[in-house]
């Protein structure tokens, strides 16, 4: 079972739905490196369980243990960080159904068919969205880590179900646009962390609305999730399999209920011509940049200096209150399930961090993977 992810930069994930605890390990780390602990909880905070009135009733502290890789003054020391989040509020008899009959849309089915009954069912075991918190671990660790070095990351619900965000103004990269797009961020760190997560208000309380129809009605509903980093100099990644767009995928598709993601322009580029999608170049205080943005941030997987922009696509949560139809695994035949426990009707929300999480990690085993030469920023920690 795979659990880690980076080259230089190593994060493990560990731990399931309902176990005592579930957490990381981050090998890689720079020593020397002061952690804040409190700005670490409040980042967890976002992202935290039964917190606001769109998300799952099911209530967890989310409160960081870091058991090793700091010394006494709390700075990195070089050896690996671990980091434990214990599970307090856990109803596994909730549960007891499904190791014989699968929910529609969970991997209840194909990890029955991969491990035939030895894997852990209740809330989904390794696969539940549980294991996102450790992930925001690794990531608010790296945020900290960025954001005095000029890199700083935010993320909004673009969308949800028909209601729409304001978008962020990364694609046309000149001085008024990186002045908005420097705003839209700011509101958005002001929101934090009982808002909602978009740049509109407006546009928040329809979402809002919109989840808690959803929920009367039983059912879910998807949505987008944009996210952006600013201040990356231009010349980290690598080509190929190495490149920083694919960096950032295999964290974002490690995040459960993903189904889609797009840099820049993305899709909306097979409807333009190289004329319209081509980013010009200009010199801007000295230095040569690209004037728009329709490639996102990323040419050749290598950063161009424009914000980093990617949008993830979060399919609706699949554990719904209404019934479904499914089958008995032991009995062979159909069967009707009505899924108990407590489920969010929309994830979205609470993947904003978590996108953001995932950003901060694939930058920062990118930025130590491959240093911009000559320049060494990293020997400015």
């Amino acid at each position: 079972m795979g659990s880690t992810i980076g080259t230089t930069l190593r994060v493990t994930i560990f731990g399931q739905s309902h176990s005592e605890a579930v957490g990381c390990v981050i090998e890689g780390l720079p020593s020397g490196f002061a952690l804040d602990r409190r700005a670490l909880q409040a980042f967890m905070e976002r992202r935290a369980p039964g917190r606001n009135a769109w998300s799952t009733p099911r209530k967890e502290a989310d409160e960081v243990h870091i058991v090793s890789g700091l010394n006494a003054r709390g700075e990195t020391c070089g050896a690996p960080l671990t980091a434990l989040i214990y599970n307090t509020n856990t109803r596994s008899g909730d549960y007891d159904e499904l190791s014989r009959v699968p929910r529609p849309g969970h991997a209840d089915f194909t990890a029955q068919m991969k491990w035939h009954g030895a894997q852990d069912v209740p809330g989904g075991g390794h696969f539940s969205a549980r294991l996102t918190a450790p992930l925001c671990v690794a990531g608010g660790i790296a945020l900290q880590y960025l954001e005095p070095r000029g890199v700083h990351i935010a993320g909004h619900a673009l969308q949800v179900g028909s209601e729409r965000d304001v978008p962020f103004d990364a694609l046309r990269h000149s001085m008024e646009s990186s002045a908005h797009l420097q705003q839209q961020m700011q509101s958005l760190r002001d929101a934090q962390p009982t808002g909602f997560p978009t740049i509109s208000e407006k546009a928040g309380r329809r979402m809002a609305a919109l989840i808690e129809q959803v929920r009367q009605d039983e059912d879910s509903v998807g949505g987008i999730v944009e996210c952006v980093a600013t201040g990356l100099p231009a010349g980290i990644g690598g080509p190929r399999y190495d490149g920083i767009q694919g960096t950032i995928a295999r964290v974002v598709f490690g995040i459960p209920a993903v189904k889609g993601l797009e840099f820049g322009a993305g899709f909306s580029v097979a409807a333009l011509r190289g004329s319209q999608n081509n980013d010009p170049y200009e010199m801007r205080d000295g230095t040569p940049i690209p004037a728009s943005n329709s490639a996102g941030g990323s040419l050749g997987g290598i950063s161009s200096g424009a914000p980093l922009l990617f949008r993830m696509a979060v399919k609706p949560t699949p554990s719904i209150a209404r019934s479904q139809q499914s089958v008995d695994l032991m009995l062979g035949e159909g069967s009707i399930l009505r899924i108990r426990g407590r489920h969010d009707p929309c994830v979205a929300p609470r993947a904003v961090p978590v996108a953001e999480a995932a950003m901060a990690i694939a930058l920062l085993d990118s930025w130590l993977s491959w240093p911009p030469a000559p320049a060494d920023w990293a020997s400015s920690s």
